[in-house]
């Protein structure tokens, strides 16, 4: 079947001129797709009922289900499980801030990385998104809602850089003129630290935030966390971070979940410090999610406060991750597996 919602504007003229429809036709339905975000060809109405029977016959619209909506009664955060058109699920987050309201998307099914605090790795990969998926789980929540998205995150299930192609189609896509059009500033993309994929996306030539999950101060603990580890020493994934500030100007974020006991110590922040002084960074110090799983405790905000302190003393910007939708199931692939197994 032929994915349309895949398509930039581009290819659906050449694909309308193929089906032997008018090239204008292609901005009447990218329109339909990206801005209006119909969920079938019926809401189409500017387009003849033989072309929408003909797209519906050929080229079934890719559109996602609401499986299930938990919202956090402390903090309005809107967790969904959105059903793929094959079957497989995915999660998505809508978190609402003062500048805005901000989507964390998945990426893949499932993930192959195995990092030992979360959820989503557990069953491992299933599949990648295509980019019409990771584009209709903004639409769906946007559609929701009645209120416009303005900041993306590619944090949510998955490995975004294992599904590398998709990903930067869909980054255009989402930061198209002609679509959502939402700011590339506005959108971060965050990896365990798939080295060989930070130096290709440095060339990219985009103004994308780059979120890379360090978790640890040495390879030796690293190594404990993170199964990539083993493919890539903790040092080389600095280096790349450097590399990507030195060709896009922009900051790097490293994100570090705080685990009671394993990587919290003061000699960790110090630690932490002399690995990555020298990049222009920002550090999101996250208080890691109890998943029953894994037996990790989440440090205590004693010990947080302290690590912040002890990494601001070194003259880095460090912020503590504002923890939402604690009481509904928050951490990436939670809700998602709660419902597979029933």
């Amino acid at each position: 079947m032929t994915d349309i919602k895949s398509m930039n504007l581009d290819e659906l003229k050449e694909y309308m001129v193929s089906i032997g429809e008018k090239p204008f036709r292609a901005k009447q339905l990218y329109e339909w797709m990206h801005v209006h975000l119909a969920a079938s060809y019926d809401e189409m109405t500017n387009l003849s009922k033989g072309l929408r029977e003909k797209l519906e016959q050929e080229a079934p619209l890719v559109v996602l289900t609401q499986e299930d909506l938990q919202i956090s009664r402390i903090d309005g955060t809107r967790k969904y499980l959105f059903a793929l058109p094959d079957g497989n699920m995915v999660e998505s987050v809508l978190m609402r801030y003062e500048h805005g309201n901000s989507v964390c998307i998945s990426s893949q099914v499932g993930c192959r990385m195995g990092c030992r605090f979360c959820a989503s790795t557990l069953d491992g990969l299933v599949r990648g998104l295509e980019p019409s998926e990771m584009l209709d789980q903004i639409y769906r929540i946007q559609s929701d809602i009645g209120e416009r998205v303005s900041n993306v995150v590619v944090m949510g299930t998955g490995e975004p850089m294992d599904n590398y192609d998709h990903l930067i189609r869909f980054i255009h896509m989402l930061t198209d003129e002609n679509g959502l059009n939402i700011s590339q500033r506005n959108l971060t993309v965050s990896t365990c630290g798939l080295v060989p994929k930070i130096y290709d996306l440095a060339k990219e030539d985009l103004s994308i935030t780059l979120a890379i999950s360090l978790h640890a101060s040495s390879q030796e603990k690293r190594q404990q966390l993170m199964p990539i580890a083993n493919s890539y020493d903790i040092h080389e994934v600095v280096k790349a971070a450097a590399d990507y500030v030195k060709s896009t100007g922009r900051r790097v974020t490293f994100e570090y979940s705080l685990v009671s006991g394993v990587n919290d110590s003061e000699e960790d922040a110090s630690q932490l410090a002399r690995l990555i002084g020298d990049i222009l960074c920002h550090v999101n110090l996250i208080p890691v999610n109890p998943i029953k799983e894994r037996d990790y405790v989440q440090s205590s905000h004693e010990a947080v406060l302290s690590f912040q302190k002890k990494l601001e003393k070194y003259g880095i910007n460090v912020t503590i991750r504002r923890e939402l939708g604690r009481d509904i199931d928050g951490a990436c692939g939670q809700l998602r597996r709660r419902h597979m197994r029933g």
